[in-house]
């Protein structure tokens, strides 16, 4: 049983970069062949699609957040990690990571076979 858990603060001042980190147990993130996201859902809206590492290490990005998501991962840890720059209130939300099969379309949320239970983040000053 894959399980994953996201943690990182869960307060950012606003201008300042959110930093989450994904710690994934019961399977590797190098497994041939999966895709681990990052999803996030502001309060009152839907589920927004943020950005994928591959289980070879390529990384996409959702093109409206690319200019501010970066997605890395250390392999020796089983962890990969999400920072968000020049953060603004409109950016509070819970935050997931998620895996789902390297060839389906990582749009489509419902693909997605295990996610974590998600962290709530902040945006305040």
């Amino acid at each position: 049983q894959v399980q994953l858990q996201e943690s990182g603060p869960g307060l950012v001042k606003p201008s300042q970069m959110l930093s989450l980190t994904c710690t994934v147990s019961g399977g590797s993130i190098t497994t041939s062949y999966y895709a681990w996201s990052w999803i996030r859902q502001p309060p009152g809206k839907g589920l927004e699609w943020m950005g994928a590492i591959t289980y070879d290490g390529s990384t996409y990005y959702s093109p409206s957040l690319k200019s501010r998501t970066s997605i890395s991962r250390d392999t020796s840890k089983n962890q990969f990690s999400l920072q968000l720059s020049s953060v603004t209130p409109e950016d509070t939300a819970v935050y997931y990571c998620a895996r789902v099969d390297y060839y389906t379309d990582y749009l489509r949320l419902n693909e997605y076979d295990y996610w974590g239970q998600g962290t709530q983040v902040t945006v305040s000053s």
